[in-house]
């Protein structure tokens, strides 16, 4: 009898310890789903802080003063050229805050109206890239709001960017900026971007996104980013000069292929590595890294667990901000035989080579001409129907290198296809439209069909169609009119309201032979 007391006592025992167990689990699964979701009440959401008091001062007049200390410890930095975007890490302000300072230094008198923040998660998985769309943050220092309406731009661009705020409640690699840019600027506005691992091809689609909705604009960009973690304080010297060399030299696509072979090491390095492509689309050739240290060098202590820090900068230099010009707004663009039949050897050299091995080929700018900014369209066709077509609008980088970007992701980004596959090379086509700079119109009475394209824009929407669309399908003015509107995801009759943009431009169209 006493044995089976005992034994029953056990039981209970357990079963009470694996239902304490459970509610637990089940409690704080309910308060992380509380935490996840909360921002989704509402229009007006405030995201709130949840890393003040651990990586920050917790109270106004502490972080103030923090944030403070640290910018005026910096003697005033002169960069020669015109800053786009920056870089900056995101540990414990004890850390990393007096590298960070060096950046924010350098922008500090700039007349700055938006903060474009990418950052990487280390919470939550996303195969997609996250903006927080709406609301706004708020930190001890106050709130600062979302541009919602850049943020609409820019979501609007790919259905793989999506408006994901719940993504953001718990990261800490943007919130940690956010006392920085409220103490050097006032009355900013922020869109905050995260990523975990997209492929190139994708970093270089958001640098598009980016790029196209923020030329002429007070935009800053940022990308948020602490360097190697690990055991070894050798070793973090080591890698942390290598992932640097890449930023120093100006190199994306090195960067990216350097954190995907273990070569190079940064929880932020895709962040960065839209940051770089971006400030190229816009102009920018140079960079500089300001500051860099590490954990261990901050305490004193070289050994134990290390994270390495740096800050840099991306800028036009003053020689490219004197003389950059855009072309002319000619009626066409001429070409001469040699540079379309080069044009046409580089989008079927890179698409041949992406599709079969992943690789994307180099090349070099044939002539002068071939080095010029130009938006660019690739069209592809399989049998004769159309099997892929993505571009750039404007011109952001030389057009052999655009051309190089747009038939990657004509065969592997257009939305409404799948991706090409290597049995399908032989079918294709391939079609290049150099665009002229757009031209806004206030009459549709100059648009000529067969010779113009149409870009009709209103509030965050957006549509193309290329010249000889209207042609290929034998429209009027008015039925090329509504299908652009369409295709903006717009009523037909939209290009009527006064509010709407109507663009116009031409195209040189290179036809595979």
């Amino acid at each position: 009898m006493n044995t089976n007391k005992q034994q029953f006592k056990i039981q209970n025992s357990k079963f009470k310890i694996l239902e304490r167990i459970f509610v637990s689990f089940v409690f704080g699964f309910l308060c992380l789903a509380m935490i996840m979701f909360q921002p989704l009440q509402g229009e007006n959401m405030i995201r709130k802080p949840v890393v003040a008091g651990q990586f920050y001062p917790g109270e106004k007049n502490g972080l103030s003063s923090s944030v403070d200390d640290f910018l005026n410890a910096i003697q005033s930095l002169q960069i020669p050229g015109q800053i786009l975007g920056i870089m900056v890490p995101h540990a414990g302000y004890i850390y990393s805050g007096p590298t960070a300072a060096y950046a924010y230094k350098a922008v500090a008198q700039y007349d700055i109206e938006t903060v474009i923040l990418l950052g990487p998660t280390h919470r939550v998985f996303l195969k997609e890239f996250a903006v927080y769309g709406k609301g706004a943050w708020q930190t001890p220092l106050g709130t600062v709001p979302i541009n919602e309406q850049l943020a609409q731009k820019i979501t609007n661009y790919s259905t793989k960017i999506q408006n994901m705020p719940e993504a953001h409640n718990l990261e800490h690699s943007l919130e940690v900026q956010i006392p920085f840019l409220q103490r050097i600027f006032k009355d900013i506005k922020i869109v905050p971007i995260m990523m975990l691992e997209p492929s190139y091809a994708d970093c270089q689609m958001l640098a598009s996104a980016i790029a196209e909705n923020i030329k002429d604009k007070k935009v800053l960009l940022l990308a948020s980013s602490d360097l190697y973690h690990g055991d070894h304080y050798s070793e973090c010297r080591k890698t942390d000069s290598i992932t640097l060399s890449y930023i120093e030299n100006f190199d994306p696509e090195g960067l990216y292929n350097a954190l995907k072979a273990d070569k190079a090491s940064a929880c932020g390095g895709h962040p960065i590595v839209v940051l770089m492509l971006a400030c190229q689309m816009l102009g920018a050739s140079q960079s500089a890294v300001l500051h860099r240290t590490n954990s261990n060098d901050v305490i004193g202590e070289k050994g134990g667990y290390v994270v390495g820090y740096a800050a840099s900068v991306f800028y036009k230099n003053e020689k490219t901000v004197q003389t950059k010009t855009e072309p002319a707004n000619t009626d066409t663009i001429i070409l001469t035989t040699q540079e379309e039949q080069e044009l046409i050897r580089i989008a079927r050299t890179t698409l041949n080579d992406y599709i079969t091995s992943g690789t994307t080929p180099k090349f070099q700018a044939l002539t002068l001409q071939l080095n010029e900014q130009y938006g660019v369209f690739v069209t592809l066709k399989k049998k004769g129907e159309l099997r892929g077509c993505i571009g750039y609008v404007q011109g952001f980088k030389p057009l052999y290198q655009a051309v190089v970007d747009m038939a990657i992701a004509a065969s592997t980004e257009d939305p409404r296809f799948p991706k090409v596959k290597q049995n399908e090379l032989k079918d294709i086509d391939i079609e290049i439209t150099v665009m002229t700079p757009l031209k806004q119109i206030s009459s549709i009475d100059e648009i000529i069909v067969g010779k113009h394209g149409l870009v009709i824009k209103k509030g965050g929407y957006s549509g193309l169609l290329l010249p000889q669309v209207a042609t290929e399908q034998g429209w009027d003015k008015k039925t090329f009119l509504q299908h652009t509107c369409w295709k903006a995801g717009l009523p037909d009759n939209a290009w009527q309201d006064k509010e709407t943009e109507i663009y116009i431009f031409s195209g040189t169209i290179i036809q595979e032979e």
